[in-house]
């Protein structure tokens, strides 16, 4: 397979620009900012303020609740920011770590670390850490999308990024459209939620899964100044109780976040299709102490399992110097976060029967719809055990019977439409 042809990427890349150079509103106001050391663009309505980096397409910071604010004003801040952005570091050791934060989309996936028919992706590929072009943004309805576009070289390709927001709704609709980019890939969603430093303070569930696995190989290798708490290769069906590394220790409860201090792991969950459960698939994570949780929805006929990276000062090399605390929530299709070489070959998932990349073809556009946001709760709300769906709305349940219901246009996920 030939997806290294120059001259296909330099038009792409030219028709870009193009496209960004004459479809920007002047009215919209989206010019750059700098933020954390990026620069930045940003949507809002009086709900959500989103700031997306430039660089790579993170989105972070995003501030919801905008308009009424927490007990201090400042609203509902869910996601991570790499501690040394504000640092002007030097020898990152990966471009995706430059700008890290919040959520950002991957194609392929993973690290990337082996070539594969000519082609040598970046960790993450392009789409997390190459420049994207401001296309525009637009408001139809209540609704308002920034649009960036970005093309990549290494395989041929166009994709599109819209971030939208819908007024009332404290959720981020985000819809990409992959052109060309011929081939099998893994890709997906690394959303990534900044930690508390007390133990188990954020609870975590998901919808129902298939079963769950530990990193196959060494996730986190003490030759690196890494260390890991998990069993490596162990396969599951139980989130609260997954095997630790070392005889007799007591299995791990991972729907208690952070845990595990000075450790770094990597799980995967296979998730029930949408045949299976009825509707989307879901993660929440309730912050009980700060009130409120966060959610993500999606079609896992689409990301078919849920990656969870659990960064607890585990990692002491340059530029993480063992002050990272974070929980990647990650929504993809991919082999671990082992890239395009794992996840195109058969490996421990796919004898599964879980597919760990997407056919991507030159004529027709493939599309990935995926919704996060989030929702205040009241005291006693500890662990989110079920979700209900009625249309356009979402009900989120917890063990002692309490009830939250949010405006959410879950029917995005099937349609891209709001």
């Amino acid at each position: 397979m030939n997806t290294t042809n120059p001259l296909l990427a330099v038009v792409l890349y030219l028709a870009v620009l193009i496209l960004a150079a004459v479809a920007v509103s002047p009215a919209a106001g989206d010019e750059l900012r700098t933020l954390h050391s990026q620069p930045c663009f940003s949507i809002r309505t009086a709900d959500v303020d989103v700031v997306v980096t430039q660089l790579g397409g993170h989105m972070a910071p995003v501030t919801f609740f905008r308009s009424t604010g927490d007990s201090q004003g400042d609203g509902i801040r869910p996601y991570y920011i790499s501690p040394w952005q504000d640092e002007n570091a030097s020898d990152i050791p990966a471009p995706v770590m430059v700008p890290l934060r919040g959520d950002f989309f991957c194609l392929p996936f993973g690290g990337n670390a082996d070539e594969v028919a000519g082609e040598k992706h970046p960790p993450h590929g392009e789409t997390s850490s190459s420049k994207w072009s401001l296309v525009g943004s637009k408001e139809s309805g209540d609704a308002t999308t920034l649009t960036l576009a970005l093309a990549t070289i290494v395989r041929p390709g166009r994709v599109t990024k819209e971030l939208s927001l819908v007024e009332g709704h404290n959720v981020i609709y985000s819809r990409h459209t992959i052109e060309g980019f011929a081939g099998r890939a893994p890709l997906g969603h690394h959303a990534t939620l900044a930690m508390p430093e007390k133990e188990g303070a954020v609870r975590v569930s998901t919808s129902a899964i298939r079963f769950g696995m530990t990193c196959p190989g060494m996730f986190s290798d003490p030759k690196n100044a890494e260390y890991q708490a998990l069993l490596p290769a162990a396969k599951w069906t139980n989130l609260s109780k997954v095997p630790a590394a070392w005889k007799g220790a007591p299995d791990a409860d991972l729907t208690r976040q952070p845990g595990r201090f000075g450790h770094a792991d990597l799980v995967q969950l296979a998730n029930e299709s949408w045949e299976t459960t009825g509707g989307p698939a879901w993660t929440t994570a309730t912050f009980a102490d700060d009130g409120y949780l966060w959610f993500s929805l999606k079609d896992a006929g689409v990301l078919r399992t849920t990656v969870f990276w659990m960064e607890n000062h585990g990692r002491h090399a340059h530029p993480w110097n063992g002050r990272n605390n974070c929980l990647g929530l990650e929504d993809v299709t991919s082999h671990f976060a082992d890239g395009l070489a794992a996840s195109t070959k058969e490996n421990a998932l796919t004898k599964a029967g879980v597919p760990t990349a997407v056919e991507l073809t030159a004529d027709r556009p493939t599309t990935i719809n995926y919704i996060q946001g989030v929702a205040k709760i009241p005291p006693d709300f500890e662990i989110v055990q079920e979700v209900e769906f009625a249309p356009g709305k979402v009900t989120f349940i917890a063990p002692n019977g309490k009830r939250v219901t949010a405006p959410v246009r879950h029917e995005f996920i099937k349609s891209g439409k709001l």
